[in-house]
């Protein structure tokens, strides 16, 4: 219990949050039945549509950026459901808009820092997988756009296991990245791939490498 306590304290010194308030929070958050560590500037609404299993942790606005400030503000509007099935970190100046009836579910991971989530479907990322600053998700298109010969893709997003997006990329609906992918910084993603430790580049991305690893 100390020894969290002594991390908790560092952690804060780190992003220039209060310790004190910053484990009141946590107290509140505990008495509201989610396991939830929250710096400063943190809003959330829809506290009751975020389900955090067993004894996972969920931080937000509490990971060290050099280039994020102590007052910039993350936002999580759950009107959907979103799943956290083991400890997850989201950085500070995230977005998050997940529409009502939309499933989004995290396993083991993080989201670095101004990352944007707007879901209005379906987003599933598996354990393991770390995801940077500046990238969007988008599985609806919000505006109708028909020409001939368009191909349809689902209203959903799948990320697979050990999957590292680089910054400022965005995935949009459609798009099925498999275990062990890399994703190329500045990419655009809209197509379901099956190669596994493929790494994905461009706009639109493809497959530019094979059997890539990465830590």
């Amino acid at each position: 219990m100390f020894e969290d306590l002594v991390k908790l304290k560092n952690k804060c010194g780190k992003v220039e949050a209060s310790f004190l308030a910053t484990l009141g929070r946590h107290l509140y958050y505990r008495c509201r039945q989610k396991n939830i560590m929250a710096g400063q500037r943190v809003f959330i609404r829809g506290l009751e549509n975020i389900d955090i299993q067993g004894k996972a942790l969920l931080t937000v606005g509490l990971a060290y950026t050099g280039f994020t400030g102590p007052f910039d503000p993350t936002w999580l509007n759950i009107q959907g459901k979103l799943v956290f099935a083991d400890n997850f970190s989201i950085a500070k100046g995230c977005r998050f808009d997940i529409g009502q009836g939309a499933v989004v579910r995290f396993g083991a991971g993080y989201v670095n820092a101004n990352t944007t989530f707007a879901v209005m479907h379906e987003l599933t990322v598996g354990t393991g997988c770390a995801i940077s600053w500046g990238c969007e998700f988008l599985d609806e298109d919000f505006h109708h756009l028909d020409y001939p010969g368009k191909k349809e893709r689902a209203n959903r997003i799948e990320i697979g296991d050990s999957v590292w997006i680089g910054a400022n990329s965005t995935i949009l609906r459609g798009s099925v990245i498999p275990d062990g992918c890399v994703v190329a910084a500045g990419s655009r993603v809209s197509s379901a791939f099956s190669i596994k430790n493929a790494l994905i580049a461009g706009n639109p991305a493809r497959v530019v490498k094979e059997n890539v690893r990465w830590k």
